[in-house]
């Protein structure tokens, strides 16, 4: 008969009944080789409760996935929910959630600790840039101290410089061309 409908062009579904502990991946009439599409239902029982999952057995000529889903019956009719895989275990049911709520808890963690690393780092930016700004300060506080002193020295040596020629005009002694003069040396 499924020769009959595959020459005709006919799409044909047939379903099967197995019972528990039977396997499932084989049929008592061994038609599976000429069956296209094979999609199994399947009970999984974990943690006290029992989700529906299916999975795509064979798709001849067909990409298919090679995951288990669980699907619920809603308002809405089928919808698939894709199961939690990881670490070597499928979860379905309050399973998948309790892992999905586990999962978020440690992303929520380790958001708080980049956000607390990121704190400190601002605040140890900020620490420095207040040590920078003293030091800078200081250093503005030493430079017009030092200005200061320069300068004085500065006026100072002018001052002796004029003080010296007043004093070679009062004592009628031509100063020297590049600076102070001798007479104060030479006893005059």
């Amino acid at each position: 008969m499924l020769d009959f409908l595959k020459t005709r062009g006919i799409t044909s579904l047939f379903t099967t009944l197995t019972y528990g502990g039977e396997a499932l991946e084989q049929t008592d009439i061994g038609v599976s080789s000429v069956i296209d599409r094979w999609i199994l239902f399947r009970d999984v029982e974990l943690n006290g409760e029992r989700n529906r999952c299916l999975y795509v057995l064979k798709s001849r000529g067909m990409a298919h996935s090679n995951q288990v889903r669980e699907f619920i019956f809603t308002d809405h009719g089928v919808q698939l929910i894709p199961a939690y895989v990881g670490a070597g275990v499928v979860l379905t049911g309050s399973a998948r959630l309790a892992q999905e709520a586990q999962e978020k808890a440690l992303e929520v963690s380790r958001l708080q600790e980049t956000e607390q690393k990121r704190r400190e780092l601002e605040l140890k930016r900020a620490a420095l840039e207040a040590q920078i700004a003293l030091l800078r300060s200081q250093f503005a506080q030493e430079e017009d101290r030092f200005t200061r002193s320069i300068r004085r020295e500065e006026e100072r040596e002018i001052q002796l410089a004029n003080d010296e020629v007043r004093m070679s005009k009062l004592r009628k002694i031509e100063p020297p061309e590049n600076g102070r003069s001798m007479s104060a040396k030479s006893g005059a």
